[in-house]
């Protein structure tokens, strides 16, 4: 079992950055591929890039190339959302999920890949 804890979220303006950490329980952290999606209002939860359990690989949805970096410290037990040139169009609830994957390469991009979730965090970009 994980429980994930997002935190960071809050109203900033377009072209702010803002990061988003996630900590997650337990001790096999390391084990576990990392995703965060997004979900604005009346949309469907969309893939916002992910990092493997080694922190290795990442990957990101194409309207945030560029401008998001993820990161984890296996350490902390924590993985990390850095978003800058932040857009409106980036106002969203921010959920990180996990799915045990132990030396994978692959990063899953569909919702339903993902074993835990978060609560998420609301992210508010004004123009």
């Amino acid at each position: 079992q994980v429980q994930l804890v997002e935190s960071g979220g809050g109203l900033v303006q377009a072209g702010d950055s803002l990061r988003l950490s996630c900590a997650a329980s337990g001790r096999t952290f390391s084990a576990y591929v990392m995703t965060w999606f997004r979900q604005a209002p009346g949309k469907d939860r969309d893939f916002v890039g992910g990092i493997t359990s080694s922190g290795s690989t990442t990957d990101y949805a194409n309207s945030v190339k560029g401008r998001f970096t993820i990161s984890r410290d296996n350490a902390k037990n924590t993985v990390y959302l850095q978003m800058s040139s932040l857009k409106p169009e980036d106002t969203a609830v921010y959920y990180c999920a996990a799915r045990f994957s132990p030396g994978g390469v692959v990063i899953f991009d569909r919702p339903e890949h993902m074993t835990y979730w978060g609560r998420g965090t609301l992210v508010t970009v004004s123009s």
